[in-house]
């Protein structure tokens, strides 16, 4: 067993005193008010170890990271019917844009950037009664964690300023790609970006990834198959135009959000979380990609 304890010690030690912290997301309000001083880690093993440094309590706004959940929420519920709807090549594209979207009538390239979530947001809300309501309680069993909620500023806040996501829904809906009314899917959608985590519940949330779509408490969520495909998809397209960059200097499956966080995981071995809220020019933690960066390089564990 590698000592991880001492190396998330070390590399926090590291993060504190970098001068290279990126930026934050200015561009949604809510976002910009959160220093970027701030950086923590959590560790938890398929034996359900716990490992921290830094700011592991502190939540955040997961942003994109939600869309491997709703991913996961799509699949249980309908299946391979989700690749009707929406394809799995990266996009080589930053994770807003619109162009290849006109060009390959309306299917998005995947289901992790905007356009591609979108498609997602849409079947849940076709599939669910009450889906915000439903699609909480399926994060809330994830994570066996009753405090997780939606944060109705960062919601509210996505709302004013996402014109571009405003774009992609009405492009989809001109392509017949959306079903359902485009002011419901956004407000959906926005509501998804706005969960709060700290890093420990993105690693309690995501550890049905690493032990064959079964959650903590043993209940099933995916089949192998399906597991298998979504971290696939995260290893080539949960860091957009970075994905490549990711692969190469960390090695494993993850998703990153605007708001600072990255998840990343090792199957049948762990799931890590970091939280710095400075991004590089690429939209990712910068700190989140340096600390993952020296995790797999110290333990000698990723998938290559």
């Amino acid at each position: 067993m590698a000592e991880f304890q001492r190396i998330i010690n070390s590399i926090t030690k590291r993060a504190n005193k970098s001068t290279d912290r990126g930026n934050v997301a200015a561009y949604i309000p809510e976002l910009a008010c959160v220093s970027n001083q701030k950086f923590g880690i959590h560790l938890l093993d398929i034996k359900k170890s716990n490992f921290s440094a830094g700011d592991v309590d502190e939540q955040f706004s997961i942003q994109s990271i939600s869309k491997v959940i709703t991913l996961a929420m799509a699949m249980g519920l309908i299946g391979e019917q989700v690749w009707q709807r929406v394809d799995v090549e990266p996009s080589g594209d930053p994770f807003n844009h619109l162009s290849l979207l006109e060009q390959e009538n309306g299917i998005p390239r995947n289901p992790l950037i905007n356009a591609g979530a979108l498609v997602i947001a849409d079947i849940l809300v076709s599939q669910l009664k009450n889906p915000k309501d439903e699609f909480l309680d399926y994060i809330k069993k994830l994570a066996d964690d009753e405090t997780i909620s939606f944060n109705p500023k960062v919601a509210k806040s996505e709302k004013i300023t996402g014109f571009r996501n405003y774009a992609a829904a009405n492009l989809l809906k001109s392509y017949g790609n959306l079903k359902n009314d485009v002011e419901v899917v956004l407000d959906f959608y926005f509501h998804q970006c706005s969960l709060e985590f700290n890093c420990k519940q993105l690693c309690n949330t995501f550890y049905f990834l690493i032990n064959r779509g079964e959650c903590q408490r043993g209940n099933t969520f995916l089949t192998i198959s399906q597991v298998k495909r979504i971290n696939s998809l995260m290893l080539t397209c949960g860091f957009y135009d970075e994905a490549g960059e990711f692969a190469f200097r960390v090695g494993l499956p993850g998703k990153s959000g605007v708001g600072g966080g990255i998840v990343a995981l090792l199957p049948n071995e762990y799931c890590v979380a970091t939280w710095s809220p400075g991004l590089n020019k690429k939209g990712n933690s910068a700190l989140g990609m340096m600390a993952l960066e020296h995790l797999t390089t110290e333990t000698g564990l990723s998938i290559f």
